[in-house]
Parts: C-alpha cells; structure tokens; sequence
C-alpha cells in the first residue's frame, strides 16, 4: 500500500482530508456569495458577471470538478467518520470524556451536512437547470422567491444550518490540522463562529431581498 493509501486509510488521515476540504468549500461559499451579492446591482451587472462565466467553460467545468471532488471528498469520509465515531465511542473525534465541550453543533453535524447537501442539489436544479425568464438568470433567480414564500423559508432554514454547521467545522478543521495554542485557540473560535454568521446571514439576505425588495418583471 503507498502512503497515499496509507495516509487515507487511517483515521488521523481522513479527520484531515475533511478539515482541508471544509476549509477549500468556505474558500468557495466566499467567492460563491460575492458573485450572489450583485443581485443587489440589479439584472444587467448580475448577468454580465453570470455571462462572464459562462463565456469560460474550461474554467467553469475545471472548477465544478473540482467541487465535486472536495464535496464527494468531504462529504463520503465525515459521514465514515462518523460512523466510525459512532461504532467506536472511545474514538469519537471530539474529546468523549468532556461533556462540557459538547455543543448542539457538534453533536448535529452529520445531521446538518444532510440537510446541506439536500440544499445544495435542490439549488442546483433551481438555477443551474432552471428556465431563464428572458434568457436572464438574474430573472430566474428573482422569480424562484417571489413565485412562494415558501422557498425563502427553505432557503433561510438551509442557510441558517449551513452556518450552524459552520461553527463547528471551521474552528474543528484548525483543531484537526493542529492549528491550536492556549493563547490563539479562544480566537480561532470566535472567528469561526464569526465567519459561520457572516456566511449565513450574507446567503440569508439573498432570498430576502429578491421577494421583498425587487420590483417584479414586468410582463
């Protein structure tokens, strides 16, 4: 067996392939949310910056490949983990003996990463496969929210878990890769949870603002 196999064959090598593809997906959800926020730019810039993409499938089919990899990645060895984690409590990857530093997040994550990925394949048929109003994506996107409140609910309760899944994973990933330090690891924290409700509250807004604050197209 090469290290390579060795390497993800054990559970110290899975714990940090899922920390160092988490840490790659929050690069994504990043850049994924300022391209989002030109919503608020109105049609014209939005779909500019969505032609802009689509202009450059090399880039584009290169890059969603390589999110397949990290989300299959991600997602196949935190679920064995789990398992794993679940078969064998005395190896479960927080620390078992400290019930203090059990967390609603932390105890839920594989139960949030469902409901994330649920999501994930629910708004990629949405607007990857959706039908463009006027061939404009900006229009799809606007008319998906004010066509039912009941996707803006979806997508707050989606959002609201993607952050909450976040709280944890972030600061876990550094825990994992042995980012930690008395003196840096309250910090780490903070700020991973800082992060989680950025993200959150930014792919919050979204749905928001296109039912409320958006004139509808005209017919």
């Amino acid at each position: 067996m090469t290290w390579i196999g060795r390497f993800i064959s054990s559970s110290v090598g899975r714990k940090q392939i899922v920390a160092v593809t988490g840490l790659l997906l929050c690069l994504f959800l990043v850049a994924h949310l300022l391209g989002n926020l030109l919503l608020v730019a109105g049609p014209e810039r939005f779909d500019e910056y969505a032609l802009f993409l689509e202009e450059r499938p090399l880039l584009v089919i290169g890059g969603e490949i390589v999110l397949i990899v990290l989300f299959l990645s991600h997602i196949g060895l935190a679920t064995r983990l789990s398992i794993e984690n679940r078969a064998a409590r005395s190896t479960r990857y927080y620390v078992q003996g400290n019930k203090g530093a059990e967390t609603p997040a932390n105890r839920t994550m594989l139960i949030s990463g469902v409901i994330v990925l649920v999501f994930l394949v629910i708004h990629i048929w949405n607007f990857k496969l959706g039908v463009r109003p006027q061939d404009s994506l900006y229009w799809l996107v606007v008319n998906t929210f004010q066509s039912s409140v009941g996707w803006v609910v979806w997508y707050v309760i989606a959002n609201a878990t993607l952050g909450f899944h976040l709280s944890h994973g972030v600061q876990s990933a550094f825990r994992t890769l042995g980012l930690q330090h008395p003196r840096y690891t309250p910090w780490i924290k903070r700020l991973s949870v800082a992060f989680a409700v950025l993200i959150a509250a930014g792919y919050i807004f979204l749905p928001i603002y296109c039912r409320w604050f958006v004139e509808p197209l005209p017919r």
